[in-house]
């Protein structure tokens, strides 16, 4: 097992918010008025956004005969200070089956989920400003609903009719992707409804998800607005890849998915004991991460996971038997909680750490460049540990680098990581909480496992990682899209 390092800073330095230019409109469009000062007063939430005519846009880079080609923004210079990787000629994503799923269709028509409080409170404006016209220019026609309350967007997808929207789009920060993943695996439809394709555009304050989309399509790190266009670019273009989901079971009988992370200990005391910051965006992470430093403290409990190394196709995976009546995918390589982990798992003799993190995707935050070591393979996640004993000086002088993903080669003893299929974490105290994809639960025993290629997103990358189990998902072939 290597010993690597992680840090913890989200952001430190961001992008200042550009002033609104003038979105591409109509009277009837809820997303030509905002909730801002001095602007009209927003229509009631689920108004429709018009079909617009489309124009020359400097920042698209791209002629009005190349969008209506398919290939909308696909050779524009991209916002960000840097280019992306050199294309080839577009193709179709294949799935873990063997399957393929198309480009999403043009002309195209998507529901977007925007929480108008989320981060600085600017998701509406910037919308108008940096999203809207784009999606006129690409022909994605749009239907704008504002989420009200936390679980809005859970119980809209709940009850939506899937089949009026070729992509669901979700403006705001990681929690509402989560909350929309978990609404559509609570379907009665569940297995079609996942195959619905997501989009996220980063407005909140934590923009994880849309940060490591950006990163697999070739583009520089970047923050704001210049993120914000990027991942809109990659709606306008289309393609299609396939995501990991990791299902959670807890001791008190929930079963949620997570599509970023699971944090314990340091991250989650961050994501929390920051809410009352929540307006300076992210920067509301670099403030909780110096005044959880300067209270550095440690917790208590038991860590076991399932390594890459020792997943062996031929073993007869044992699903845990109270899994009959739950809806979902069967977690395979999990036992009941109340069962000691199979043998063939590794148990951490530590039992006292700074933080555990399980991370499915390469960022953490905008700028926080957590898994520089590269993409894990289909149904495989990134799990790191910091073991009590590690100093203040030496994680300030780790989250500093960061966000260049420069911490990995500073070596630091406290740290492991370590590439995993699955795994169980046992709080033995009250200290702390859990953090799932940035919103909290209660610290109790959790276990989860990762399923490769369960749901599809809209990114840059055509081709998903490499599966661990080539035949464990042959279920994922995606419907007609007629279908969905």
């Amino acid at each position: 097992m290597s010993t690597h390092v992680l840090g913890f800073s989200r952001n430190w330095t961001p992008l200042p918010l550009a002033a609104p230019r003038g979105a591409v409109s109509s009277p009837s469009d809820p997303a030509t008025a905002g909730n801002d000062a001095g602007a009209p007063t927003a229509p009631a939430p689920g108004g429709e956004g018009e079909t617009h005519s489309r124009h020359q846009d400097a920042r698209l880079g791209s002629t009005d005969k190349e969008l209506k080609a398919g290939a909308a923004a696909a050779d524009s210079a991209p916002t960000a200070p840097g280019t992306p990787w050199q294309r080839g000629p577009r193709v179709a994503v294949m799935d873990a089956a063997g399957g393929s799923r198309n480009p999403l269709p043009r002309p195209c028509r998507v529901l977007v989920l925007l929480n108008p409080r989320g981060g600085k409170g600017k998701a509406l404006q910037l919308f108008r400003s940096h999203v809207q016209p784009l999606l006129a220019q690409a022909d994605v026609s749009f239907t704008l609903t504002l989420t009200e309350r936390r679980n809005h967007a859970r119980e809209l997808v709940r009850a939506e009719d899937l089949r009026r929207w070729d992509a669901l789009v979700v403006m705001s920060g990681d929690g509402l992707m989560h909350e929309v993943v978990n609404g559509l695996m609570e379907r009665p439809d569940w297995e079609t409804a996942i195959q619905k394709p997501l989009c996220s555009l980063p407005a909140g304050s934590g923009n994880a998800l849309a940060a490591s989309v950006n990163h697999y399509a070739g583009y520089e790190q970047v923050t704001n607005e210049d993120l914000l266009t990027n991942c809109t670019r990659l709606l306008c273009r289309r393609l299609l890849a396939p995501m990991d989901l990791l299902s959670l079971q807890t001791a008190s009988g929930q079963r949620l998915f997570s599509v970023l992370s699971l944090a314990w200990g340091f991250i989650a005391d961050v994501d929390l004991e920051s809410e009352k910051f929540r307006r300076l965006g992210e920067m509301r992470f670099t403030l909780g991460t110096f005044l959880r430093l300067a209270a550095l403290r440690t917790y208590q409990g038991s860590l076991a996971y399932l390594p890459v190394e020792t997943v062996d196709s031929k073993m007869p995976p044992c699903p845990a038997r109270d899994q009959q009546a739950q809806q979902g995918p069967v977690d395979a390589h999990l036992v009941p909680l109340e069962e000691a982990v199979p043998s063939h798992w590794t148990v951490v003799p530590e039992q006292d750490f700074v933080l555990v993190l399980a991370l499915l995707h390469s960022h953490l935050g905008s700028e926080m460049f957590a898994a520089p070591m590269g993409r894990c393979a289909a149904g495989a996640m990134h799990l790191f540990y910091v073991r009590a004993g590690v100093s203040r000086a030496t994680l300030l002088r780790l989250f500093l680098a960061m966000e260049k993903g420069r911490h990995m080669a500073c070596d630091c003893p406290h740290l492991v990581y370590v590439p995993v299929v699955a795994f169980r974490l046992e709080p033995k105290d009250r200290k702390g909480v859990f953090a799932v994809d940035g919103e909290l639960m209660i610290s109790e025993a959790v276990q989860g496992q990762v399923h490769p290629n369960y749901f599809w997103m809209v990114s840059g990358c055509r081709e998903s990682p490499p599966s661990l189990e080539p035949q464990a998902s042959p279920s994922r072939r995606p419907p007609p899209a007629e279908h969905l």
